[in-house]
């Protein structure tokens, strides 16, 4: 077996953990705490299930089942669209919305919206999420960013997937596009949704490392102004309707607001379980207290 030294690395690699107790806020919200009725009934109805199992456990089935949720969301939607499309009443809103872009488009915004929506694509954003992860888990030493990005982009990539399946709706016409053109299934917006779904993700990482109050402010609203000009820029360059990138954005912000869920009933339960075991197994030596008060000053002074 590998050598471990006191700094908990083995073999010359940092030991990746789980989130400390300083993680487990925003600001001053315990997100362990459930204000609200449904929120205390969906964690007593939870630790129920739960009983014998894993806290990871509790994180890999929440989100699976709200993956089901989301994807009946999905073919619901489906329905809607068809059910509008056969009244003529997606043409109200796309075909004016697309006139207006065309409108407005000029040489050189049309060129910064080419560049701009490159970054959300298949590539630009892997890399992205690559880099960004990658850098959260070697900064944190932390398994989370890795583990909730996976799944997240997991996740809305399905979404993409079988909507466009399911749908199959016809992109804008060439003649009304820029190129280069794109020829896959318009509905709904990958770019949008991955967009949606991997800003959210980072920015609730970033929120819980974040002391003031100005610069979670400032997360949240480059989170939303990324996502947003993503999906409008789809819209700008006749790659998609309207109605694709509206889906798109509630589509991801569901996905994203069940990763959150589910990552909040994660840290709910291994907290209930943790202040159980040290009522009925106290540590004079006050060992593991240390440790993690020893976690918590280091991520104190890097936020300093």
């Amino acid at each position: 077996m590998a050598e471990v030294d006191r700094t908990g690395q083995q073999g010359g690699l940092p030991k990746l953990a789980d989130d400390t107790r300083a993680e487990e806020s925003i600001g001053r919200r315990d997100l362990t705490r459930w204000p609200t009725a449904f929120g205390r009934a969906l964690v007593r109805l939870v630790a129920r299930l739960s009983a014998g199992v894993s806290a990871h456990t509790v994180l890999y089935t929440t989100l699976l089942v709200g993956l089901v949720i989301v994807m009946a969301f999905a073919a619901g939607g489906a329905q809607i669209y068809d059910a509008v499309a056969e009244n003529d009443g997606i043409s109200r809103l796309d075909q004016p919305a697309l006139d207006e872009a065309i409108a407005l488009r000029t040489p050189t915004n049309t060129q910064w919206a080419t560049w701009f929506t490159h970054l959300g694509g298949p590539v630009g954003m892997t890399v992205i999420a690559s880099v960004i992860t990658f850098a959260m888990v070697w900064r944190w030493r932390s398994r989370t960013p890795l583990v909730l990005m996976l799944i997240a982009t997991a996740g809305s990539l399905l979404m993409t997937t079988v909507g466009k399946a399911i749908v199959g709706r016809p992109r804008p016409p060439l003649s009304e596009a820029v190129p280069p053109y794109e020829y896959a299934f318009s509905f709904p917006s990958g770019h949008s949704l991955n967009s949606t779904v991997i800003a959210g993700v980072v920015a609730y990482l970033l929120l819980r490392r974040l002391s003031s109050t100005w610069a979670r402010a400032l997360t949240v609203v480059l989170a939303v102004v990324w996502a947003v000009v993503m999906g409008l820029s789809r819209v700008f360059l006749g790659h998609h309707w309207l109605t694709d990138v509206v889906f798109a954005w509630l589509l991801g912000s569901a996905w994203l607001a069940l990763i959150i869920t589910a990552h909040r009933l994660f840290l709910t339960v291994r907290r209930g379980r943790q202040n159980a075991t040290e009522r009925i197994s106290p540590q004079p030596d006050n060992q593991a207290s240390s440790s993690e008060h020893r976690r918590s000053a280091r991520f104190r002074s890097e936020e300093r």
